[in-house]
């Protein structure tokens, strides 16, 4: 349980690491600031020296030079590169004018004190080596480009505004040239090996402690966060994964057409927006429905990171293996009435259908996140000495909070399912009617938590008793929520019912946050939200008519996860990168720098 907790932990970690990828300024804004520190600050600081109409000359060309260059190499260096559009390529040009401002600014300083202004030009010259060494980093870094690209990239931008400020110089001292033509030439060379030492050790790492190919992979991170693209991470994952047999119940309700069904595949549906097993939820949903042309959900099964599939090709294996397989005709027309079973924090509610038990388990409002698949296990057990031959049994994943104590509730989780098994299995069953329905809030998004499997209501009906089965395809939910919800539903007479989250990490990385996305509920309007969940739930109750339940369970097989060990390396991979380039930065860039300044001084 501990480890699941620190791969959680070290999720999240990621989450929060790759979601500030989210605060790059709009292109508009980056252009205006870069129109700010050119033409005013750059500006300012010549007319300290040259009081005169060429000082301002020299802001506002420095700035169309920074606009041609960003033009040529989005539309044409980097024209194929997806990351380096004109809004990122701007937005790199944005941040090494701050950093170019600042040792221009120190120059202006120092010049002025000392009386020197020769010291404005050395570090102004010092300013752009920085410079290039930044924009080395980032190209280097996240650029899928050929090498000679990149470093044409790195260096237009900087080089046609060092041409500019020498024009401006020459036209104060005439020999500037040809004595920092050396600084020119070799300051871009200091700063790749500089680079390349910094990215190397980093590579290193990942190499040595995990056997991960760090750069190629972060810039497969990128690739898909910045652009949506997932193929080049997954091809990462396919080859780090390793192979499971995957084990998929189906609980399918018919009358004399389909009418619902609850599948649930033991895997976990991430690890993160549109990678791996993510949209699983919403793809199966989809493509069941198109099939048997009836609703259908996928809550969440017991388990955690552990089964998070490497790609969309194990995606589709698992959706053709389903469609396959529920093509059996459901037999019994009998079903328990809905029981809730409470021992400490642990809620347990559970309904018989013939010879299959449905069982959910919820720690709300305390936070109820993954939960151990020992716990499945010993729940199908005891479901076994009931005389059941199927137990779906599923995390309702409906409250998160800031404590995570799971493992501490783990004893009563498991005496709350073994009085509820007994107080269900002990009920007469009745014939029983369904009616579902699905809804898809246009004012929800997925960037506010909600996937695009919208929200499902499953409404059973056992001698008048109504239960609302309500499935939100979102990552978990605030706390208290679902008591609003369930009050809500006990208002329309649904007097038991449940609110589940498919724990969709499809909406996960999406927004910026300590924790990269918005649980259901965060970023949503409550009352409306409510109001679509017993809108829902009364057209589910509307098409209530007599029906059979059914039950599958097979195993896919050879199925590519990621594995518990692996996820785990890649993610806390972040951190330890981190962690190195913070050693390695200082000894590397001061080294750097001092190279810089001996230049400076010898010529």
């Amino acid at each position: 349980m501990q480890t699941e907790q620190s791969l959680s932990s070290s999720m999240d970690n990621a989450k929060k690491h790759y979601s500030s990828l989210f605060s790059l300024p709009t292109l508009q804004t980056a252009i205006l600031y870069i129109a700010a520190i050119c033409i005013v600050g750059v500006s300012l600081t010549a007319y300290a020296f040259l009081p005169n109409i060429n000082s301002l000359f020299l802001g506002v060309t420095v700035f169309a030079a920074t606009v041609v260059a960003d033009t040529a190499i989005s539309r044409a260096v980097l024209k194929k590169d997806p990351i380096f559009v004109m809004r990122r390529t701007s937005a790199m040009s944005f941040y090494g004018w701050l950093l170019w401002l600042g040792f221009i600014a120190l120059g202006l300083a120092l010049g002025y004190l000392l009386s020197n202004w020769l010291l404005w030009v050395k570090l102004t010259l010092l300013g752009f080596g920085a410079v290039i060494t930044l924009r080395t980093i980032v190209l280097t870094a996240t650029s899928s480009a050929e090498k000679w690209r990149q470093a044409l990239s790195a260096l237009l931008q900087p080089v046609l505004c060092m041409v500019v400020f020498f024009v401006f110089w020459v036209s104060i001292a005439g020999n500037l040239t040809l004595q920092f033509l050396p600084f020119i030439v070799l300051s871009p060379i200091i700063s790749y090996v500089a680079v390349y030492l910094l990215l190397h050790s980093i590579d290193r790492l990942g190499k040595n402690s995990f056997g991960l190919p760090s750069m190629p992979l972060f810039r497969a991170f990128i690739l898909n966060w910045v652009t949506d693209m997932n193929a080049p991470l997954e091809e990462h994952l396919e080859k780090m994964g390793e192979n499971a047999d995957i084990p998929v119940s189906i609980l399918k309700f018919e009358s004399s057409k389909p009418k619902a069904a609850i599948i649930v595949p033991l895997v976990h549906p991430g690890p993160f927006k549109n990678i791996g097993s993510s949209l699983l939820p919403s793809m199966l949903k989809d493509s069941f429905e198109k099939e048997y042309g009836c609703d259908a959900c996928t809550p969440l099964g017991i388990l955690g990171h552990e089964q998070d599939l490497a790609s969309q090709a194990q995606n589709r294996r698992i959706v053709s293996e389903v469609l396959s397989n529920a093509k059996f005709e459901p037999k019994s027309e009998l079903a328990s009435q809905f029981v809730r079973v409470t021992d400490g924090d642990a809620i347990a509610s559970c309904q018989v259908f013939g010879d299959t038990m449905l069982l959910s388990f919820s720690l709300a409002p305390k936070t109820t996140e993954d939960l151990p698949q020992e716990l499945g296990r010993v729940v199908v057990e005891e479901a076994k000495k009931h005389g059941l031959l199927h137990a779906i049994v599923v995390n309702a994943h409906n409250s998160l909070d800031v404590v995570v104590d799971t493992e501490a509730h783990l004893e009563e989780l498991k005496r709350a399912a073994s009085k509820c098994l007994q107080k269900a299995a002990s009920l007469p069953t009745k014939p029983f009617m369904i009616g579902s329905a699905t809804v898809f809030p246009k004012e929800f998004t997925q960037k506010q938590g909600m996937g695009t499997g919208g929200i499902t209501a499953i409404v059973v009906e056992v001698e008048k008793q109504k239960t609302a089965y309500v499935i939100i395809d979102g990552n978990n939910m605030v706390p208290q929520l679902r008591e609003k919800i369930l009050g809500a539903l006990a208002s329309l007479g649904f007097e038991n019912s449940e609110v589940f989250t498919t724990d969709t990490h499809a909406v996960s990385a999406l927004v910026t946050g300590s924790r990269g996305y918005y649980p259901v509920g965060e970023a949503m309007d409550h009352n409306l939200l409510i109001t679509y969940i017993s809108d829902v739930a009364k057209k589910a109750e509307a098409k209530l008519e007599p029906s059979k339940a059914g039950c599958i369970e097979f195993v896919v097989p050879q199925v590519r996860v990621i594995g518990e060990e692996r996820l785990h390396a890649v993610t806390t991979l972040v951190d330890k990168a981190i962690v190195k380039a913070k050693k390695v930065v200082a000894p590397i860039f001061g080294i750097e720098g001092l190279l810089f300044i001996l230049l400076l001084l010898l010529f």
